[in-house]
């Protein structure tokens, strides 16, 4: 199983989500071809009612937090309620990396 396929399972079983996309964006960071490292995560759950973003976030982070210590870097994080979907209608494109290759020499 890959690692975004246990992302979405555990996150499917934790969070019973009425919308769930998980993204390899692995590509855009400075890794080997087909790593499993960085991930965009798109999650509406009514369990996120009357939460804050950040306690939300500890939600996901501890839901995961065995991807966490093994392997998994970055999590890019959009977490909604049903309401709050239907208003946004879509999570933002994500940033091109800005982080340095460890195969760049500085001077």
């Amino acid at each position: 199983m890959t690692i975004q396929q246990t992302i979405e399972d555990t996150l499917t079983r934790d969070f019973q989500p009425s919308h769930l996309e998980v993204i390899n964006e692995s590509h855009m960071h400075s890794v080997p071809p087909n790593s499993e490292t960085h991930f965009k995560v798109v999650l509406v759950s009514d369990q996120f009612d009357g939460l804050r973003s950040v306690q939300r976030h500890q939600k996901v982070y501890g839901a995961l937090r065995e991807q966490m210590q093994n392997g998994v870097h970055a999590l890019a994080l959009h977490t909604y309620t049903a309401g709050e979907w239907v208003e946004a209608g879509n999570a933002p494109d994500s940033p091109n990396c800005m982080g340095g290759s460890k195969h760049d020499k500085t001077v």
